[in-house]
């Protein structure tokens, strides 16, 4: 089984939208065998994308949910994850780089490194996942591998060394000069599946000589044994791939290779490129955490004869029941065994074992460590920890980012409405970044996400796959509200009601915080407040956070000190001091200037250098503030600041701008200050709210 494991690879695909991620898998799928026939993205030939399963998917081109495959390529087995490149579906990368060992960065030549590969990477470095580097669409026009090189150096601070040269660039792309084994690999066949290796041209041997150079200069920092036979002059093809794989194993060197999905070019190698550089399942040091042990770090080890631990990083709610998507990291997993979520302190028998390629299903007997496999029919969270004879341990949760937009939705009709809550009951569940409830006051049901396509795409889904007629209320900003100055308080809660009263007396400072969303300070001395009622108000406090009286959104950045009170030996009690809390917050909220903070996007806007006069004026007009403008081949990246709410619509608007030429993408950057006219209004708005609301 050791020989099976250092076989075994685990990769994900990333990279910006439209870099050819999902034609990539298709190839991938298509040169081991897995799939006879290549199809294309956006279902151009009526089937679409092997791993672009949804419906919605094919029609719009475009990745929504990571799906996982298995292939083998030159008797290694390797899991492949194609994940989505739009930043609204960010958690699916997230969980998807949770798993994964190892993975291909996919740029594209002609764009280089873009606004959501610089996302990616920073996902990847958070999760120290070692990766290898694609420039793709080596065959596009302005195709420019080695400025894209140049980017990864400069924008990721990469390590990047080519790894290979393009034999032609642009419509005469013809193949890849391999530097390690000094060939040139051409691609024929209708499919570019036969694989012709050849002497390199003359007019390029120059050319790759000077660049096997300075690989050899790059790579053997990581190999004593490489650097005296590169000396000598005597380095080995094998010395050369062991230095490589050292530098991408210690996340140190990035290599860098190219080719054209579409085209059918330098994918076989790129396949080559996995088994040599990235990491089988056994070379990550992996480990989990002892709940009963105060979280203690302990290590796993990747040996199918110990207890099994695993991780559910996936769910979706198929035809069949719930399918969870699970990575075993130690241990054997076999049908009929049982398991014990350790957050539920529940066990439950392993009824059907899946091996998953896209949307089908291979049953199986049995997976062991580094397997990525679903289960069927098991009810657990997106997160949860499975482990055999009732170990208490636990792998580190995913980083889930706060959703920044949110929707009201009204069912039209009974039927709807009932479809609509096995809906939203689904989705909440499969993804951590869709959230959904009902406002107190208006009764609405409202569903929060990262972005108006975010919302879009669950919006369509709940139409087709769950038959539900919706209308939709219009976009709303998550504001927050906070405090500018310091005030103090100095509150007393006091009723009588015969018999034992209410009694508690609360004094102390509230101040902005800028660094945490909340801290509560005990200055209290001499017991004037005694210990059981501090966390008391503590919870008073934390109570008033979740609506704040200026607009009634929640309350962020303030630090409460309390340094004095007074309490009554009969009267006094946990109600009492809440109460206390709950009136002095807002006695000092009101001394303190409180000011509306709205949600700020980090926007990337990629088209023809023509049209930049007209992409600037659409930014200004929307408060933004430009970061920066590139221009590189008539082509221009602008990167800017603007506020949420004024990014609604803006894909219609930047399409009729540019005929349709340039997109963008956004993410949550940080929250600012809403200039006063628009607080005026959104108070306005807030209190013409409560009046009707009143009146109801």
């Amino acid at each position: 089984m050791a020989k099976d494991i250092a076989k075994m690879r685990n990769i994900g695909i990333s990279a910006h939208i439209d870099s050819g991620k999902t034609t990539l898998t298709e190839r991938i799928l298509y040169y081991s065998k897995k799939i006879h026939a290549i199809h294309e993205v956006k279902g151009k030939d009526g089937v679409g994308a092997t791993m672009d399963s949804m419906e919605l998917e094919r029609e719009r081109g475009i990745t929504i949910a990571s799906a996982a495959t298995n292939v083998t390529w030159k008797d290694h087995p390797i899991n492949v994850i194609d994940t989505p490149g739009h930043v609204d579906f960010t958690i699916e990368v997230e969980r998807a780089l949770r798993v994964l060992d190892g993975a291909i960065l996919v740029l594209c030549s002609v764009g280089g490194v873009q606004s959501q590969s610089i996302t990616v990477d920073r996902q990847l470095k958070r999760y120290c996942v070692p990766r290898i580097a694609f420039v793709n669409k080596c065959d596009r026009s302005g195709a420019n591998p080695y400025r894209v090189k140049d980017q990864l150096r400069e924008k990721l601070g990469h390590n990047a060394i080519m790894v290979q040269i393009p034999i032609g660039l642009e419509e005469k792309l013809e193949g890849v000069v391999d530097l390690v084994t000094m060939k040139a690999y051409y691609f024929e066949g209708p499919s570019g599946d036969e694989l012709v290796v050849r002497e390199i041209p003359s007019e390029l041997l120059e050319e790759a000589q000077n660049k096997r150079e300075e690989l050899l200069d790059a790579v053997s920092m990581y190999s004593d044994e490489l650097a005296e036979a590169y000396l000598e002059g005597k380095e080995t093809e094998e010395q050369i791939r062991c230095a490589i794989r050292a530098g991408t194993l210690s996340l140190e060197l990035t290599p860098v290779f190219m080719g054209s999905a579409y085209k059918n070019k330098g994918i076989q190698p790129l396949l080559d490129g996995v088994l040599n550089y990235l990491p089988n399942p056994s070379e990550i040091k992996y480990h989990a955490l002892d709940t009963s042990k105060n979280e203690e770090k302990v290590p796993i080890v990747p040996d199918d004869s110990r207890p099994a631990i695993a991780l559910a990083f996936k769910l979706e709610d198929g035809q069949y029941g719930q399918l969870t998507y699970i990575r075993i990291y130690q241990g054997m997993i076999k049908k009929g065994s049982e398991l014990f979520n350790t957050r539920t302190g529940k066990k439950f028998k392993v009824g059907r074992l899946i091996r998953m390629h896209s949307d089908s299903m291979e049953d199986i007997s049995e997976a062991g460590c580094g397997d990525i496999v679903a289960l069927f029919g098991v009810d657990c969270a997106s997160g949860d920890t499975f482990t055999e004879n009732n170990m208490p341990y636990t792998m580190s949760t995913m980083y889930v980012p706060e959703p920044v937009i949110s929707l009201a939705i009204h069912p039209k009709d009974k039927k709807s409405a009932d479809n609509l809550s096995k809906a939203l009951n689904r989705f909440t569940k499969e993804d951590p970044t869709f959230k959904t409830y009902v406002d107190q006051e208006s009764n609405e049901t409202i569903i929060r996400g990262m972005g108006e396509l975010h919302l879009d795409v669950y919006i369509e889904r709940m139409r087709r796959e769950y038959k539900v007629e919706l209308e939709t209320g219009k976009p709303q900003v998550a504001y927050r509200e906070t405090v500018t100055q310091t005030a103090n308080f100095d509150y007393s809660h006091k009723k009588q009601t015969g018999g034992a009263g209410q009694y508690g007396r609360v004094a102390g400072i509230l101040e902005p915080n800028p660094e945490n969303e909340y801290d509560f300070v005990d200055n209290i001395k001499g017991g004037v407040i005694p210990n059981e009622y501090i966390p008391s108000c503590d919870k008073g406090f934390r109570a008033c956070l979740n609506k704040g009286k200026v607009i009634g959104f929640p309350i962020v950045n303030v630090k409460l000190t309390i340094n004095d009170g007074n309490y009554h030996p009969v009267d006094s009690s946990d109600i009492a001091f809440q109460q206390a809390a709950i009136g002095a917050f807002w006695q000092a909220y009101e001394k303190a200037r409180p000011q509306i903070l709205e949600p700020v996007m980090k926007v990337s806007i990629e088209g023809p250098s023509e049209f930049q006069g007209n992409i600037l004026g659409s930014i200004n007009q929307r408060r933004g503030i430009i970061i920066s403008t590139n221009e590189e081949s008539n082509f221009t990246r602008i990167e800017a600041e603007v506020p949420l709410s004024e990014m609604f619509g803006y894909s219609t608007v930047l399409r009729s701008l540019t005929q349709g030429k340039a997109e963008f993408t956004m993410e949550f950057l940080k929250y600012g200050k809403v200039p006063n006219s628009i607080a005026l209004q959104l108070k306005k708005e807030f209190e013409e709210k409560k009046k009707a609301d009143s009146k109801k």
